[in-house]
Protein backbone atom coordinates (compact mmCIF):
# COMPACT_ATOMS: atom_id res chain seq x y z
CA UNK A 1 0.00 0.00 0.00
CA UNK A 2 0.92 3.32 -0.98
CA UNK A 3 2.14 5.94 2.16
CA UNK A 4 2.01 9.26 1.45
CA UNK A 5 5.15 11.25 2.05
CA UNK A 6 5.63 14.49 3.77
CA UNK A 7 4.34 16.38 6.59
CA UNK A 8 0.85 16.58 7.51
CA UNK A 9 -1.07 19.85 6.05
CA UNK A 10 -4.31 21.06 5.91
CA UNK A 11 -5.46 21.08 2.02
CA UNK A 12 -5.11 24.85 1.82
CA UNK A 13 -1.73 24.53 3.39
CA UNK A 14 -0.68 22.33 0.59
CA UNK A 15 -2.35 24.74 -2.01
CA UNK A 16 -0.56 28.06 -1.21
CA UNK A 17 2.95 25.90 -0.51
CA UNK A 18 2.34 24.11 -3.93
CA UNK A 19 1.70 27.88 -5.53
CA UNK A 20 4.48 29.50 -3.88
CA UNK A 21 7.21 26.06 -5.09
CA UNK A 22 6.19 26.89 -8.79
CA UNK A 23 7.15 30.91 -8.05
CA UNK A 24 3.74 32.20 -8.46
CA UNK A 25 3.41 35.73 -6.60
CA UNK A 26 0.88 37.30 -7.60
CA UNK A 27 -2.64 36.80 -6.71
CA UNK A 28 -5.97 38.36 -7.08
CA UNK A 29 -9.58 38.03 -5.92
CA UNK A 30 -12.47 38.54 -3.64
CA UNK A 31 -12.69 36.67 -0.33
CA UNK A 32 -15.19 34.56 0.25
CA UNK A 33 -16.74 31.87 2.61
CA UNK A 34 -15.89 28.66 0.35
CA UNK A 35 -12.07 29.26 0.76
CA UNK A 36 -11.62 30.96 3.92
CA UNK A 37 -8.95 28.31 4.84
CA UNK A 38 -7.07 29.35 1.42
CA UNK A 39 -7.29 32.88 2.41
CA UNK A 40 -5.97 32.03 6.13
CA UNK A 41 -2.83 29.85 4.67
CA UNK A 42 -1.92 33.39 2.23
CA UNK A 43 -1.64 35.48 5.23
CA UNK A 44 1.87 34.25 6.02
CA UNK A 45 3.28 33.63 2.53
CA UNK A 46 4.96 35.25 -0.10
CA UNK A 47 1.84 35.73 -2.39
CA UNK A 48 1.26 39.02 -3.32
CA UNK A 49 -2.55 38.63 -2.74
CA UNK A 50 -4.85 41.79 -3.95
CA UNK A 51 -8.19 41.79 -2.29
CA UNK A 52 -10.70 42.98 -5.08
CA UNK A 53 -14.54 44.46 -5.32
CA UNK A 54 -15.57 42.41 -8.34
CA UNK A 55 -14.24 38.86 -9.60
CA UNK A 56 -13.92 40.22 -13.38
CA UNK A 57 -12.04 42.87 -12.14
CA UNK A 58 -10.00 40.39 -10.45
CA UNK A 59 -9.64 37.89 -13.47
CA UNK A 60 -8.56 40.50 -15.41
CA UNK A 61 -5.64 41.34 -13.23
CA UNK A 62 -4.58 38.05 -13.16
CA UNK A 63 -4.42 37.77 -17.23
CA UNK A 64 -2.33 40.98 -16.82
CA UNK A 65 0.24 39.31 -14.86
CA UNK A 66 0.07 36.31 -16.61
CA UNK A 67 0.88 38.37 -19.89
CA UNK A 68 3.67 40.53 -18.26
CA UNK A 69 5.03 37.79 -16.37
CA UNK A 70 4.98 34.64 -19.05
CA UNK A 71 3.75 32.15 -15.38
CA UNK A 72 0.18 31.87 -14.36
CA UNK A 73 -1.65 34.81 -13.11
CA UNK A 74 -3.51 33.45 -9.80
CA UNK A 75 -7.43 34.19 -9.35
CA UNK A 76 -9.13 33.40 -5.92
CA UNK A 77 -13.12 33.19 -6.25
CA UNK A 78 -15.47 32.14 -3.88
CA UNK A 79 -18.60 29.46 -5.59
CA UNK A 80 -21.18 30.09 -7.43
CA UNK A 81 -21.69 33.79 -8.36
CA UNK A 82 -17.77 34.42 -7.57
CA UNK A 83 -16.88 31.65 -10.27
CA UNK A 84 -19.70 33.47 -12.82
CA UNK A 85 -18.37 36.53 -12.36
CA UNK A 86 -15.01 35.69 -13.27
CA UNK A 87 -16.18 34.53 -16.62
CA UNK A 88 -14.83 37.96 -18.13
CA UNK A 89 -11.52 38.18 -17.32
CA UNK A 90 -11.45 33.90 -18.62
CA UNK A 91 -12.36 34.67 -21.48
CA UNK A 92 -9.70 37.58 -21.98
CA UNK A 93 -6.81 34.76 -21.38
CA UNK A 94 -8.55 32.27 -23.60
CA UNK A 95 -8.72 34.68 -26.87
CA UNK A 96 -5.16 36.64 -25.95
CA UNK A 97 -3.54 33.16 -25.18
CA UNK A 98 -2.43 33.89 -21.61
CA UNK A 99 -1.50 31.55 -18.66
CA UNK A 100 -4.01 31.53 -15.43
CA UNK A 101 -5.34 29.78 -13.07
CA UNK A 102 -8.77 30.57 -11.75
CA UNK A 103 -8.69 29.11 -8.08
CA UNK A 104 -12.62 28.68 -7.09
CA UNK A 105 -13.93 27.40 -3.87
CA UNK A 106 -16.67 25.20 -4.06
CA UNK A 107 -19.54 23.13 -2.20
CA UNK A 108 -18.77 20.41 0.18
CA UNK A 109 -18.00 17.29 -1.06
CA UNK A 110 -20.78 15.50 0.21
CA UNK A 111 -23.59 17.85 -0.84
CA UNK A 112 -22.63 17.91 -4.22
CA UNK A 113 -25.06 16.66 -7.37
CA UNK A 114 -28.24 18.25 -5.33
CA UNK A 115 -27.70 21.50 -6.57
CA UNK A 116 -26.54 22.93 -2.99
CA UNK A 117 -26.64 26.82 -2.38
CA UNK A 118 -24.37 28.28 -4.90
CA UNK A 119 -23.39 24.64 -6.49
CA UNK A 120 -22.21 25.37 -9.78
CA UNK A 121 -20.70 22.52 -12.37
CA UNK A 122 -17.66 24.21 -13.71
CA UNK A 123 -17.07 21.15 -16.24
CA UNK A 124 -20.33 22.61 -17.74
CA UNK A 125 -19.58 26.41 -16.97
CA UNK A 126 -16.24 26.64 -18.32
CA UNK A 127 -15.53 23.71 -20.31
CA UNK A 128 -15.69 25.79 -23.28
CA UNK A 129 -13.04 28.04 -22.70
CA UNK A 130 -10.50 26.73 -20.26
CA UNK A 131 -7.86 24.46 -20.98
CA UNK A 132 -8.65 22.36 -18.26
CA UNK A 133 -11.22 22.51 -15.27
CA UNK A 134 -10.73 20.07 -12.31
CA UNK A 135 -11.56 19.55 -8.79
CA UNK A 136 -9.36 18.28 -6.40
CA UNK A 137 -11.33 16.18 -3.62
CA UNK A 138 -8.11 14.54 -2.16
CA UNK A 139 -5.68 16.98 -0.81
CA UNK A 140 -3.04 14.51 -0.40
CA UNK A 141 -3.13 14.93 -4.39
CA UNK A 142 -3.07 18.88 -4.21
CA UNK A 143 0.43 19.15 -5.44
CA UNK A 144 0.26 16.94 -8.61
CA UNK A 145 -2.66 18.83 -9.80
CA UNK A 146 -1.54 22.49 -9.28
CA UNK A 147 1.71 21.26 -11.13
CA UNK A 148 -0.44 20.06 -14.43
CA UNK A 149 -2.76 23.39 -14.04
CA UNK A 150 0.71 25.20 -13.99
CA UNK A 151 1.93 23.24 -17.00
CA UNK A 152 -1.46 23.20 -18.97
CA UNK A 153 -2.12 27.14 -18.48
CA UNK A 154 1.78 27.59 -19.77
CA UNK A 155 2.84 25.12 -22.31
CA UNK A 156 1.60 25.27 -25.84
CA UNK A 157 -0.78 27.69 -26.44
CA UNK A 158 -0.81 29.08 -23.25
CA UNK A 159 -4.55 29.72 -21.51
CA UNK A 160 -6.92 29.56 -18.33
CA UNK A 161 -6.93 26.73 -16.10
CA UNK A 162 -10.09 26.15 -13.68
CA UNK A 163 -9.43 24.71 -10.16
CA UNK A 164 -12.15 23.87 -7.38
CA UNK A 165 -11.72 23.45 -4.53
CA UNK A 166 -14.43 21.95 -2.42
CA UNK A 167 -14.42 23.54 0.88
CA UNK A 168 -14.20 20.59 3.04
CA UNK A 169 -11.36 19.46 1.74
CA UNK A 170 -9.15 22.86 2.19
CA UNK A 171 -9.74 22.39 6.40
CA UNK A 172 -9.15 17.93 5.48
CA UNK A 173 -5.10 17.70 6.68
CA UNK A 174 -3.00 15.15 5.01
CA UNK A 175 0.53 14.12 3.91
CA UNK A 176 1.73 15.51 0.30
CA UNK A 177 5.38 15.52 -1.04
CA UNK A 178 5.85 18.87 -2.77
CA UNK A 179 6.48 18.69 -6.45
CA UNK A 180 9.42 20.57 -7.95
CA UNK A 181 9.05 24.01 -9.80
CA UNK A 182 7.66 23.56 -13.71
CA UNK A 183 9.89 23.96 -16.24
CA UNK A 184 8.03 25.63 -19.22
CA UNK A 185 8.88 23.03 -22.12
CA UNK A 186 10.25 24.85 -25.44
CA UNK A 187 9.28 23.58 -28.55
CA UNK A 188 12.22 24.43 -31.40
CA UNK A 189 11.95 23.87 -35.13
CA UNK A 190 13.36 21.26 -37.03
CA UNK A 191 16.61 21.86 -39.08
CA UNK A 192 14.37 20.71 -42.53
CA UNK A 193 11.72 23.42 -41.49
CA UNK A 194 14.28 26.19 -41.47
CA UNK A 195 15.88 24.79 -44.68
CA UNK A 196 12.60 24.86 -46.11
CA UNK A 197 11.95 28.54 -44.80
CA UNK A 198 15.46 29.71 -46.34
CA UNK A 199 14.27 28.57 -49.46
CA UNK A 200 10.90 30.23 -49.66
CA UNK A 201 12.95 33.26 -48.34
CA UNK A 202 15.03 33.31 -50.67
CA UNK A 203 12.47 32.71 -53.67
CA UNK A 204 10.32 35.71 -52.25
CA UNK A 205 9.88 39.33 -54.06
CA UNK A 206 7.55 41.01 -51.14
CA UNK A 207 8.03 39.04 -48.30
CA UNK A 208 6.73 40.62 -45.03
CA UNK A 209 6.38 39.54 -41.11
CA UNK A 210 3.46 39.54 -39.04
CA UNK A 211 4.63 38.93 -35.08
CA UNK A 212 1.72 38.26 -32.55
CA UNK A 213 0.52 35.95 -29.80
CA UNK A 214 2.33 35.15 -26.20
CA UNK A 215 5.27 33.03 -25.14
CA UNK A 216 7.58 35.85 -25.97
CA UNK A 217 10.24 37.22 -23.91
CA UNK A 218 13.23 40.29 -24.73
CA UNK A 219 15.77 37.97 -26.21
CA UNK A 220 13.27 36.25 -29.09
CA UNK A 221 11.95 40.39 -29.99
CA UNK A 222 16.27 41.07 -30.58
CA UNK A 223 16.35 37.68 -32.65
CA UNK A 224 13.33 39.05 -34.23
CA UNK A 225 14.83 42.46 -34.97
CA UNK A 226 18.29 40.92 -36.25
CA UNK A 227 16.46 38.77 -38.06
CA UNK A 228 14.67 41.80 -39.53
CA UNK A 229 17.65 43.95 -40.15
CA UNK A 230 19.85 40.61 -41.46
CA UNK A 231 17.40 40.88 -44.44
CA UNK A 232 16.03 43.91 -44.22
CA UNK A 233 12.29 42.56 -44.22
CA UNK A 234 9.48 44.55 -42.92
CA UNK A 235 7.96 43.59 -39.54
CA UNK A 236 4.12 44.33 -38.78
CA UNK A 237 2.45 43.45 -35.66
CA UNK A 238 -0.67 41.27 -34.83
CA UNK A 239 -3.81 43.06 -33.33
CA UNK A 240 -2.14 44.49 -30.09
CA UNK A 241 0.87 43.10 -30.24
CA UNK A 242 2.80 45.94 -31.12
CA UNK A 243 5.73 45.48 -28.28
CA UNK A 244 6.55 42.42 -29.89
CA UNK A 245 8.73 44.60 -32.46
CA UNK A 246 10.25 48.44 -32.01
CA UNK A 247 7.66 50.87 -33.19
CA UNK A 248 10.63 53.50 -33.65
CA UNK A 249 12.69 50.79 -35.53
CA UNK A 250 13.08 51.36 -39.43
CA UNK A 251 11.85 47.84 -40.13
CA UNK A 252 8.65 48.80 -38.25
CA UNK A 253 5.50 48.52 -40.57
CA UNK A 254 3.11 48.93 -38.20
CA UNK A 255 -0.23 47.02 -36.83
CA UNK A 256 -3.31 44.85 -37.99
CA UNK A 257 -5.95 45.67 -35.97
CA UNK A 258 -9.20 48.14 -35.21
CA UNK A 259 -8.60 50.30 -37.98
CA UNK A 260 -5.37 49.55 -39.59
CA UNK A 261 -3.69 51.60 -42.20
CA UNK A 262 -5.09 51.10 -45.19
CA UNK A 263 -1.84 51.06 -47.02
CA UNK A 264 -0.48 47.91 -44.47
CA UNK A 265 -3.67 46.12 -45.08
CA UNK A 266 -3.17 46.43 -49.00
CA UNK A 267 0.71 44.87 -48.54
CA UNK A 268 -0.35 42.06 -46.82
CA UNK A 269 -2.18 41.55 -49.76
CA UNK A 270 -0.09 42.55 -51.96
CA UNK A 271 2.87 40.01 -50.46
CA UNK A 272 4.13 37.24 -51.94
CA UNK A 273 5.00 35.77 -48.82
CA UNK A 274 4.03 36.04 -45.47
CA UNK A 275 5.40 35.11 -42.21
CA UNK A 276 3.12 34.62 -39.55
CA UNK A 277 4.99 34.10 -36.04
CA UNK A 278 3.15 33.32 -33.51
CA UNK A 279 -0.39 34.72 -33.90
CA UNK A 280 -3.13 32.73 -34.80
CA UNK A 281 -4.06 35.86 -37.36
CA UNK A 282 -7.71 35.58 -36.45
CA UNK A 283 -10.78 38.06 -37.06
CA UNK A 284 -9.50 40.86 -36.13
CA UNK A 285 -6.02 41.24 -37.92
CA UNK A 286 -7.20 39.47 -40.91
CA UNK A 287 -9.88 41.94 -40.89
CA UNK A 288 -12.47 39.77 -41.48
CA UNK A 289 -10.34 36.92 -43.03
CA UNK A 290 -9.97 38.91 -45.92
CA UNK A 291 -6.38 39.62 -46.09
CA UNK A 292 -5.10 35.96 -45.70
CA UNK A 293 -8.44 34.06 -47.58
CA UNK A 294 -9.64 31.00 -45.49
CA UNK A 295 -8.71 27.95 -45.40
CA UNK A 296 -6.68 29.01 -48.71
CA UNK A 297 -4.52 32.06 -48.19
CA UNK A 298 -3.67 32.79 -52.12
CA UNK A 299 -0.13 33.39 -51.47
CA UNK A 300 3.18 31.35 -49.60
CA UNK A 301 1.89 31.47 -45.97
CA UNK A 302 4.38 29.84 -43.26
CA UNK A 303 2.70 29.74 -40.04
CA UNK A 304 4.77 29.65 -36.83
CA UNK A 305 2.95 28.74 -33.51
CA UNK A 306 3.64 27.35 -30.40
CA UNK A 307 0.14 25.07 -30.16
CA UNK A 308 0.50 22.30 -32.96
CA UNK A 309 -3.27 22.66 -32.98
CA UNK A 310 -3.42 25.68 -34.29
CA UNK A 311 -1.37 25.20 -37.21
CA UNK A 312 -4.19 24.49 -40.29
CA UNK A 313 -6.87 25.14 -37.92
CA UNK A 314 -8.03 28.35 -39.85
CA UNK A 315 -5.36 28.50 -43.07
CA UNK A 316 -3.59 25.83 -44.81
CA UNK A 317 0.09 26.91 -45.07
CA UNK A 318 2.82 26.26 -47.41
CA UNK A 319 5.00 25.59 -44.74
CA UNK A 320 3.61 25.04 -41.18
CA UNK A 321 6.15 25.01 -37.95
CA UNK A 322 5.18 24.25 -34.69
CA UNK A 323 7.52 26.49 -32.29
CA UNK A 324 7.57 28.82 -29.25
CA UNK A 325 8.51 32.32 -30.40
CA UNK A 326 11.66 32.13 -27.97
CA UNK A 327 12.66 28.89 -30.05
CA UNK A 328 11.92 29.97 -33.51
CA UNK A 329 13.67 33.40 -32.92
CA UNK A 330 16.61 31.69 -31.87
CA UNK A 331 17.05 29.56 -34.76
CA UNK A 332 16.32 32.61 -37.03
CA UNK A 333 19.67 33.60 -35.89
CA UNK A 334 20.87 30.74 -37.80
CA UNK A 335 19.39 31.88 -41.50
CA UNK A 336 21.46 33.32 -44.39
CA UNK A 337 19.78 36.18 -45.86
CA UNK A 338 20.31 35.99 -50.09
CA UNK A 339 23.43 37.70 -51.94
CA UNK A 340 21.10 40.27 -53.33
CA UNK A 341 18.18 41.33 -51.04
CA UNK A 342 15.59 42.42 -54.08
CA UNK A 343 12.98 43.73 -51.65
CA UNK A 344 14.82 46.86 -50.38
CA UNK A 345 12.50 49.47 -51.38
CA UNK A 346 9.44 47.21 -50.42
CA UNK A 347 10.81 47.33 -47.03
CA UNK A 348 11.55 51.35 -46.95
CA UNK A 349 7.84 51.96 -48.50
CA UNK A 350 6.52 50.02 -45.85
CA UNK A 351 8.22 52.01 -43.28
CA UNK A 352 6.78 55.21 -44.77
CA UNK A 353 3.91 54.48 -44.86
CA UNK A 354 3.53 54.01 -41.43
CA UNK A 355 5.31 57.30 -40.68
CA UNK A 356 3.10 59.12 -42.47
CA UNK A 357 0.23 56.75 -41.07
CA UNK A 358 0.98 57.85 -37.47
CA UNK A 359 2.75 61.40 -37.48
CA UNK A 360 0.10 63.30 -39.36
CA UNK A 361 -2.38 63.94 -36.33
CA UNK A 362 -5.78 64.34 -37.83
CA UNK A 363 -7.66 67.33 -36.27
CA UNK A 364 -11.41 66.31 -34.78
CA UNK A 365 -13.99 68.17 -33.09
CA UNK A 366 -13.70 69.28 -29.35
CA UNK A 367 -11.02 70.62 -27.52
CA UNK A 368 -9.36 67.38 -26.43
CA UNK A 369 -7.46 66.56 -29.26
CA UNK A 370 -6.78 62.88 -28.51
CA UNK A 371 -4.03 62.35 -31.41
CA UNK A 372 -2.45 65.35 -30.00
CA UNK A 373 -2.84 63.82 -26.47
CA UNK A 374 -0.67 60.16 -27.40
CA UNK A 375 1.75 62.05 -29.16
CA UNK A 376 2.91 63.96 -26.64
CA UNK A 377 2.74 60.43 -24.28
CA UNK A 378 5.38 58.80 -27.21
CA UNK A 379 7.31 61.80 -26.15
CA UNK A 380 7.83 62.16 -22.53
CA UNK A 381 6.80 58.67 -21.46
CA UNK A 382 9.47 56.38 -20.16
CA UNK A 383 10.74 53.91 -22.74
CA UNK A 384 9.32 51.25 -20.08
CA UNK A 385 6.09 52.36 -18.97
CA UNK A 386 3.00 50.21 -19.49
CA UNK A 387 0.23 51.36 -21.11
CA UNK A 388 -2.89 49.47 -20.20
CA UNK A 389 -6.55 50.30 -22.24
CA UNK A 390 -9.78 48.09 -22.76
CA UNK A 391 -12.17 47.60 -25.80
CA UNK A 392 -13.60 50.56 -27.40
CA UNK A 393 -12.94 52.95 -30.50
CA UNK A 394 -10.87 55.02 -28.56
CA UNK A 395 -8.06 52.70 -28.43
CA UNK A 396 -7.58 53.39 -32.12
CA UNK A 397 -6.51 56.44 -31.08
CA UNK A 398 -3.28 54.89 -28.55
CA UNK A 399 -2.68 52.19 -31.22
CA UNK A 400 -2.21 54.14 -34.09
CA UNK A 401 0.28 57.13 -32.41
CA UNK A 402 1.82 55.59 -29.54
CA UNK A 403 5.15 53.90 -30.59
CA UNK A 404 5.83 51.07 -27.71
CA UNK A 405 10.29 50.86 -27.79
CA UNK A 406 9.93 47.81 -26.05
CA UNK A 407 8.61 44.39 -25.13
CA UNK A 408 6.36 44.62 -21.79
CA UNK A 409 5.00 47.83 -22.52
CA UNK A 410 1.55 47.02 -23.64
CA UNK A 411 -1.62 45.16 -21.87
CA UNK A 412 -4.98 45.50 -24.09
CA UNK A 413 -7.04 42.78 -24.26
CA UNK A 414 -7.56 40.74 -28.05
CA UNK A 415 -10.96 39.22 -26.43
CA UNK A 416 -11.84 42.78 -26.98
CA UNK A 417 -13.46 43.01 -23.42
CA UNK A 418 -14.50 46.51 -22.14
CA UNK A 419 -13.11 47.47 -18.58
CA UNK A 420 -9.85 45.99 -18.96
CA UNK A 421 -7.29 49.19 -18.60
CA UNK A 422 -7.98 49.91 -15.27
CA UNK A 423 -7.38 46.31 -13.78
CA UNK A 424 -4.74 46.29 -15.72
CA UNK A 425 -3.07 48.76 -14.59
CA UNK A 426 -3.09 47.64 -11.05
CA UNK A 427 -1.93 44.46 -12.04
CA UNK A 428 1.02 45.90 -13.82
CA UNK A 429 1.90 48.40 -11.14
CA UNK A 430 1.93 45.29 -9.01
CA UNK A 431 4.38 43.49 -10.40
CA UNK A 432 6.31 46.35 -11.59
CA UNK A 433 5.72 49.08 -8.91
CA UNK A 434 8.94 50.98 -10.00
CA UNK A 435 7.83 51.39 -13.61
CA UNK A 436 5.19 54.18 -14.89
CA UNK A 437 1.96 52.39 -15.89
CA UNK A 438 -1.05 54.36 -17.77
CA UNK A 439 -4.47 53.33 -18.28
CA UNK A 440 -5.76 54.64 -20.87
CA UNK A 441 -7.80 56.92 -21.31
CA UNK A 442 -8.14 57.21 -18.28
CA UNK A 443 -6.00 60.48 -17.26
CA UNK A 444 -4.53 58.40 -13.94
CA UNK A 445 -0.77 57.56 -14.09
CA UNK A 446 0.77 55.48 -11.28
Amino acid sequence: MHKPRGNSRTGARILIDALQGHGLTHAFGVPGESYLAALDALLDSKIDFVVCRQEGGAAMMAEATGKLTGKPGLCFVTRGPGMANAIAGLHVAQQDSTPMILLAGQIPRHFRHREAFQEIDAGAVFGTMAKWVVEIDDPSRVPEFIARAVRVATQGRPGPVVVTLPEDMLTEAAAAADVAAFEPVEISPPPSAMARLQKLLSAAERPLVIAGGSRWNEDAVASLVRFAERFDIPVAASFRRQMLFPNQHDGYAGDLGTGPNPKLAERVTNADLVLVFGARFSEWPSQGYTLLAAPDPGKTLVHVHAGIEELGRVYQPALAINATPVAFAAALEGLAPPKEIRWREWRKAARADYLAWSEEVPKHPGAAQMGTIVRWLREHLPADSILCNGAGNFSVWLHRFYRYPQFGTQLAPLSGSMGYGVPAAVAAKRVHPERTVMAFPATAIF
